[in-house]
């Protein structure tokens, strides 16, 4: 009987244990960015419970801004609390986000759901990076969720809403299954892509929930992350539209609800991004082999250089200059060979495979332009490289 008992304690124990693992949640400090109405502008310090990461990535640009406060033309009340958050994207190529460490980490493999409410307001106008001249931040911009192991660390993208372009509050549901543990939190306003230029846009945030783990879904079980959009928020719209939402909105909200595909694999060439190039740029093709004292690619090579046949397929208007480099330990004449040979094989595959060589050119530099000691193995293996240089972004 004594023993019934004491099994039958530890069944309702271990039944509690489990009814409250399964109802945690990873609280987010500060959800509804409770703080002081301000300029960014004007005040160069963080925002209750979280961290600007503009201060860490670009150092010369102003913080988020907190409403309302009249501030660039913004008048939209909150959709929760007293105030909420304002960030831009601007055309110089900068955006605003920030960041804070979870009270629990975010588990690999662990399907997880959270809310936020986001909006556009009609006016948002600052001074232009690139003219100086007063312009209205009004381009519809996108929020992206990064999990990471660091303040502003942006390792894995978690989630990514579709373009913001309405000006009353909505709730967006994100349902996320990560491949990382991650410790931190990022969130950021980021441009609608592709796009080829970057431009000046903002997002409107407020109302973020807690991180709720819950039951992974068919999408999750694929790894499939799941963003939908639900219904504006009620409390935000004019007395007469409350309790119903008219057939426009119901049809222009079915229109943003979108499944996002499985994430990309994670790309060899980081900085070969139309959001990081400039003429002038280059950019070190890695893991690309060629045999011993050789021009012929091995086919480990070909990873990456789809890579590029993507990138200019998907941006025709740039120009690249595909540049060999070899060591310094044989002859002038030998390396000047070898390096232009290296190029063109990289050349020829991308032709090959249908980029207008008018967009490509290619040439052996030998061992002119080394970048490390010829003396150590190490240094001998990155002077001997292939490298991309932007020649026109358009």
């Amino acid at each position: 009987m004594f023993n019934k008992l004491v099994g039958f304690f530890i069944l309702i124990i271990l039944s509690h244990s489990q009814i409250s693992m399964a109802q945690q949640e990873i609280v987010v400090s500060n959800p509804s960015f409770e703080d002081v109405p301000r300029m960014g502008r004007w005040m160069n310090f963080n925002i209750n419970g979280w961290m600007d990461c503009g201060a860490i990535r670009f150092e010369s640009e102003s913080p988020p801004d907190i409403h309302p406060g009249n501030f660039w033309s913004v008048s939209t009340p909150p959709s929760h609390g007293k105030t909420y958050l304002g960030l831009v994207v601007r055309d110089n190529d900068s955006w605003e986000g920030l960041s804070q460490k979870l009270s629990a980490p975010i588990a690999a493999g662990v399907c997880y759901q959270f809310n936020i409410d986001l909006a556009r307001s009609p006016q948002y106008k600052s001074q232009s990076r690139l003219t100086g001249k007063m312009t209205n931040y009004i381009q519809p911009a996108v929020l992206r969720v990064w999990g990471g192991s660091g303040f502003c660390y942006d390792k894995e993208l978690l989630a990514e809403s579709t373009s913001i372009t309405h000006e009353d509050w909505r709730t967006y549901e994100f349902k996320i299954k990560s491949k990382f543990t991650h410790k931190f939190i990022l969130i950021e306003a980021y441009y609608k892509t592709p796009t080829f230029l970057p431009y000046c846009g903002h997002l409107l945030l407020d109302n973020l929930s807690n991180i709720k783990e819950v039951p992974c879904n068919k999408e999750q079980q694929q790894d499939i992350a799941v963003v939908v959009p639900t219904k504006p928020n009620q409390s935000k719209l004019p007395p007469h539209k409350k309790g119903r939402v008219d057939k426009k909105k119901e049809e222009a909200i079915k229109e943003d609800i979108a499944v996002e595909e499985k994430p990309e694999k994670e790309k060899v060439l980081k900085d070969l991004d139309i959001k990081k190039i400039y003429k002038g740029k280059t950019i070190e093709i890695k893991n690309l082999y060629f045999e011993a004292d050789q021009a012929k690619l091995n086919e480990d090579s070909h990873e990456v250089l789809d890579e590029i046949f993507d990138f200019l397929k998907k941006y025709p208007l740039v120009v690249i200059e595909i540049g060999g480099h070899t060591n310094g330990q044989p002859k002038h004449a030998y390396c000047d060979s070898l390096s232009t040979e290296r190029a063109k094989s990289v050349y020829t595959y991308l032709v090959d495979k249908g980029i207008d060589e008018k967009k490509l050119t290619y040439k052996g530099y030998g061992k002119r332009r080394r970048i490390a000691n010829d003396n150590t193995i190490e240094g001998r293996r990155k002077n001997q490289r292939v490298e991309i240089k932007i020649l026109s972004v358009g």
